[in-house]
């Protein structure tokens, strides 16, 4: 386990070095260095530290450039415009700094230094009900996040906050008292997802109908729902049923979605119920929280609604009842004080934000969260039909999540078949399902989070431009190469001169452990999403301009061999990061 200092931060060493010895002063100086396309690099630091010590940039830089040794690590270095430096290095350091992450499992990437304990809440469906397209960022922007957060050495907490505490429940639960075996399963066979959420439907259906028609049958509803909250032994076992059935649904979801949800990470509002009357005790008795017109209410200057009035978050209604905000405020106390978490991570619609505001600033107050604690709401934009508009069927249904995924394999499946000449159809149907749902993830994934996206399916599985399956491709063309190479081993070749292909290549693969720690600290993902699609389309140029297996000479072919095969890894690297795989033929 070696992390590989980078190109660019052996570089910046060297110019700091010397600008400290040039300009003592400026001990300690960030030479502003960034990837450039007049040379490989470009240091623009120099004109605010002059300007600073009142001296000439241009002069200053031409001092710190006779300090810098050239010939190792820096080929050439000149000055330009009014005092940027403009760095070339040297083929050799970038085949040497390859070979010493190429010797590493993680490809030279360092694990963070302030690495501490994130709790990451995403994947939050809802008991006994359809998880539709909204669920699906969620889900894969979460996964993603703490793939990305466990490689840099974070310790992180999965947690699934299911709604399963509602007011719906007293009627769901009412009817299956009055109608027994609404939710048997046909057969002792195992029940398929489908299955499930089909038993689901119909009693929601069929339940829904009657509470809007029979008062009477309304009135028992709503006294089921205070047995269940005061934690009545049969009412509990009859909630515990429709989770049970949901969660046969929620897991063949997740499994369609090639996501490892384990139940353990699975904590309902139904988890913090015994810290609700302690939460809004705590909370009224230090003040934070007031009684206003009954509620349990927490008052902020700054929120304020369309009428000038100050917005309140509620903890608890006037009826008793508690809303959203005391399973939040508990689970917080539970994250912070029971599971240690420095970080806590919520991957929810943008929609909800003024609520997580609230609920984090109410935590503070009430001193649950110190300085030590961040938390951050990743917000997440809507998913838009190819018309722009929020994606609905034709009968203007939210899309049942389900369908989608299946269409996409279907869709991925043609275009695998097409290109396919020596798969069998059940390696044809693995493939599909590992391109669809990649490609699913990946046009989620490749978008800021922030932004709202078009799930368009055409332009999804397309081996063209900015998706997947381009990346998959050219992962598996990678390995037919090195399939091909017979004899041939891939070889790190220092004494070789590289042409502009292969150095653009080099200098790009070098990046990954930079990359990976900016995704990590910013929250995103798509940064990931956006080098890898680079670093496929730097790959193709190379392909193109360089032959590998008919390079002139043998040293050639090993070390183009070797380019090959470390893209090729960090090319999995980073998928297996989104969540996506790479099939080793296509």
């Amino acid at each position: 386990m070696a992390s590989v200092p980078s190109l660019a931060s052996s570089v910046n060493q060297r110019v700091a070095d010397a600008l400290a010895s040039a300009l003592p002063e400026a001990g300690g100086a960030d030479p502003l260095l960034r990837r450039s396309d007049r040379a490989d690099f470009q240091a623009n630091g120099i004109l605010a530290l002059a300007k600073k010590a009142k001296a000439n940039p241009r002069e200053l830089a031409t001092t710190v450039v006779g300090s810098i040794p050239t010939g190792d690590l820096i080929k050439d270095i000149e000055v330009s415009g009014p005092g940027f430096l403009n760095i070339t290095v040297s083929d050799r350091a970038i085949i040497e700094t390859l070979a010493a992450r190429a010797g590493d499992d993680r490809l030279g990437v360092p694990y963070a230094a302030n690495a501490g304990t994130t709790v990451i809440d995403y994947a939050q469906p809802n008991v006994a009900k359809e998880m539709h397209v909204g669920h699906l960022r969620s889900a894969v922007i979460g996964a993603a996040m703490v793939e990305i957060l466990e490689f840099t050495g974070e310790k992180v907490v999965r947690r699934h906050h299911i709604g399963d505490w509602g007011t719906q429940f007293g009627m769901l639960i009412q009817y299956l008292l009055e109608h027994p075996h609404e939710l048997d399963h046909k057969s002792d066979a195992e029940v398929s997802g489908e299955e499930a959420m089909s038993n689901l439907n119909r009693l929601y259906k069929a339940s829904r109908a009657l509470f809007d028609s029979d008062e009477e049958f309304k009135t028992r509803a709503r006294a089921r729902v205070v047995d269940l909250q005061a934690g009545d032994g049969q009412t509990l076992a009859m909630w515990q049923r429709f989770v049970d059935e949901s969660k046969i649904y929620f897991y063949s979801v997740f499994d369609k979605l090639d996501m490892d949800i384990q139940d353990a990470d699975v904590v309902g509002e139904s988890g913090y119920n015994d810290m609700l009357v302690e939460t809004c005790r705590l909370l009224e008795d230090s003040g934070v929280a007031v009684r206003s017109n009954g509620a349990l209410c927490v008052f902020f200057d700054e929120y304020k609604g369309p009428d000038g009035n100050p917005t309140p978050l509620i903890v608890q209604k006037s009826d008793g009842g508690f809303g959203y905000a005391a399973t939040d405020l508990s689970a917080i106390r539970d994250r912070v004080g029971n599971l240690k978490a420095d970080t806590l991570l919520y991957v929810v619609d943008a929609r909800q934000s003024l609520h997580f505001k609230m609920v984090f600033e109410t935590a503070r107050r009430a001193g649950w969260m110190n300085d030590g604690v961040k938390a951050v709401q990743l917000a997440f934009g809507t998913v838009l039909g190819k018309d722009g508009k929020p994606f609905k069927t034709r009968e203007g249904e939210t899309v049942r999540l389900v369908d989608l995924l299946d269409e996409a394999v279907e869709r991925a499946a043609s275009v695998v078949r097409e290109k396919a000449q020596d798969l069998t159809e059940a390696e044809i149907a693995e493939r599909a399902a590992q391109v669809g749902i990649g490609a699913v993830k990946y046009a989620d994934l490749s978008t800021s989070a922030a932004r709202d996206y078009k799930f368009d399916l055409d332009q999804m599985v397309s081996l063209t431009g900015d998706t997947s399956v381009y990346l998959q491709y050219a992962y598996a063309r990678i390995q037919s190469i090195l399939r091909k190479a017979g004899d041939a081993r891939p070889a790190a070749h220092p004494e070789l001169s590289l042409t502009p292909s292969e150095r653009a290549l080099g200098l790009h693969l070098d990046q990954f452990g930079e990359l990976i720690a900016e995704a990590a600290a910013e929250y995103a993902p798509h940064k990931v999403a956006a080098y890898l699609y680079q670093l496929a389309s730097l790959y193709t140029t190379f392909y193109a301009e360089c032959p590998v297996l008919k390079a002139d000479t043998p040293e050639q072919v090993e070390n183009r061999l070797f380019l090959c095969e470390l893209t090729a890894r960090t090319l999995t690297k980073g998928m297996s990061l989104l969540g996506i795989r790479t099939p080793e033929r296509l």
